[in-house]
């Protein structure tokens, strides 16, 4: 039986997936190089002095300024950013991705932000804190206090974040045909997720995108839905996904993605309390900065972070691109046996998922390897049209024939 193993898109849709590539790769190109140039810029011009001032004529004591400082430069980060996310909302408007209305869009950017205001104040308040503590030895002490709040984001996020903006609803009474399909896929995979874990997702309101996954663990793991893959995708490539987001799981893929991104933060922060010091030793009198903890440093703090963000991408990506492709795998091999056809199931999503998203068949190379944190739709398609191990020589990687 022929399996179409080429993702293609006809014409009209190939132009818009092009255009629309372009638009990705110079917003997250040009929205790095603008804050980079604004951050520049005002470290240059000193306004880390003067917020610093100001806050010094209000309160003595520098833990109390950290609530006056860090606020301002949280607050000045997110207006930097917000033109790109501003256009980047137009180009789905205009691409058909999104059709959420322009001040539903501007509520959530407001909500996000004021979680951001929160968590950055608490971050550079921490940082600080931590630099008065131990000049030589607060990058550590900052990365071991980071890791444990990663974790707990990770529970927290489907239980109290996800709910601020998208509403849901048990599956189970939407689908009840499909939570016992999912059922199967969770009892193969060998994992806890009952009935009462999986939940519909009324993205309908704000995307035309089709999706389902699985987020938090432990007590807060869940299955996620969203109800534009009801309208669009069968009931097997909705397997499919959920598939490849339980293999994320079995595979561990949480931990060691955990332990990957303890390593590169590690490297990260050593490389930020270096450049730190330098600077300050070199600039520090032109830009008006004292010291490493002086309040008046954080500007160039953010414009560090911003700079070895960019830099990490293509490491972070690349590890991305391999646990993606793994779980690519175990979920064409999970729904061995639950579907007629898993490769024309999986080829079908894929060509399905392209049309949608409207993503390139061609992408450019470097912008792939820089930017994509999962192989191109081309690739994924291609192999899962090759990969049958239960027909061929070959064995499964994740379950016996």
């Amino acid at each position: 039986m022929f399996i179409e193993s080429v993702y293609t898109l006809p014409p009209d849709k190939l132009e818009k997936a092009i255009h629309l590539s372009r638009w990705h790769t110079a917003l997250h190109f040009g929205d790095v190089a603008w804050t980079v140039m604004i951050l520049w810029l005002l470290v240059r011009l000193r306004l880390g002095e003067r917020i610093r001032e100001w806050a010094a004529s209000l309160t003595q004591k520098a833990w109390l300024q950290g609530f006056i400082v860090a606020p301002i430069w949280v607050t000045v980060l997110l207006l930097i950013g917000l033109p790109a996310e501003a256009i980047s909302h137009a180009v789905s408007l205009h691409y058909g991705l999104s059709i959420q209305r322009w001040v539903d869009w501007f509520g959530d950017w407001a909500l996000e932000s004021l979680l951001m205001l929160l968590l950055g104040t608490l971050a550079l308040s921490c940082l600080y804190a931590l630099m008065r503590h131990s000049q030589r030895h607060w990058w550590l002490w900052f990365w071991l206090i980071t890791m444990p709040g990663v974790v707990v984001g990770i529970y927290a996020v489907p239980i109290f974040i996800d709910p601020l903006f998208n509403h849901f609803s048990p599956l189970e009474k939407s689908d009840p045909a499909l939570v016992a399909q999912l059922e199967k896929v969770v009892a193969r995979g060998g994992i806890d997720i009952p009935p009462s874990r999986m939940f519909l997702m009324d993205a309908s309101t704000k995307s035309t995108g089709v999706n389902a996954y699985v987020t938090g663990f432990g007590a807060s793991k869940r299955i996620v839905v969203w109800d534009t893959a009801l309208e669009l995708a069968s009931t097997d490539e909705i397997l499919f996904i959920y598939g490849h987001e339980q293999g994320h799981y079995v595979l561990r893929h949480i931990v060691r993605g955990l332990i990957f991104s303890a390593g590169l933060i590690f490297v990260f922060y050593w490389i930020a309390f270096q450049l730190l010091r330098w600077l300050v030793k070199c600039r520090g009198d032109a830009w008006r900065i004292r010291s490493v903890e002086d309040w008046a440093s954080v500007g160039l703090v953010l414009l560090m972070m911003t700079v070895l963000s960019f830099v990490s991408e293509p490491m972070a990506n690349a590890f991305s691109r391999v646990v993606e492709h793994q779980a690519d795998v175990y979920g064409q091999e999970v729904i061995h046996g639950l579907v007629a056809d898993p490769q024309r199931v999986a080829t079908q999503d894929f060509q399905r998922l392209g049309e949608v998203w409207l993503d390139n068949p061609s992408p450019n190379r470097f912008v792939e390897w820089w930017t994509y944190s999962h192989p191109s739709t081309t690739a994924r398609m291609r192999f899962a049209a090759g990969y049958d191990p239960w027909t061929d020589e070959r064995e499964p990687r994740y379950f016996r024939k």
